[in-house]
């Protein structure tokens, strides 16, 4: 199977929906409030706020930018793999199983300071 054919496969709605009701859990662990989540995805706090409680429907464009900065939290990416959040069809696609960690040396450090 290809990547688009699997990237076809995925049920975004099914992730999203089990996303939502995980976000302000996954938030809080990481020790972040809505208006740092909101500033480093790109929404306003107000729409922010209004996806986590359930208010608004949370785009797969803001799921994805959303997912990356839990996923880069090691005290975190556990929880998301486990949850089923981040399947392994998804990592497949995005290839994020076959990028070398040294690589995202970066991006981690990114994370580590926020």
């Amino acid at each position: 199977m290809n990547t688009l054919e699997a990237f076809k496969k995925i049920n975004k709605e099914e992730l999203i929906d089990r996303f939502i009701y995980e976000l302000p859990i996954l938030r809080t662990r990481i020790g972040m409030t809505q208006d740092e989540i909101s500033e480093i995805i790109g929404v306003s706090k107000q729409i922010y706020s209004s996806i986590e409680t359930r208010k608004r429907k949370l785009p797969w464009t803001t799921y994805m930018s959303l997912l990356m900065v839990f996923y880069f939290n090691p005290d975190i990416k556990e929880a998301l793999e486990s949850a089923g959040l981040f399947p392994e069809d998804l990592k497949n696609t995005l290839m994020v199983n076959h990028r070398r960690e040294e690589n995202w040396g970066a991006i981690d450090d990114c994370f580590t300071i926020l």
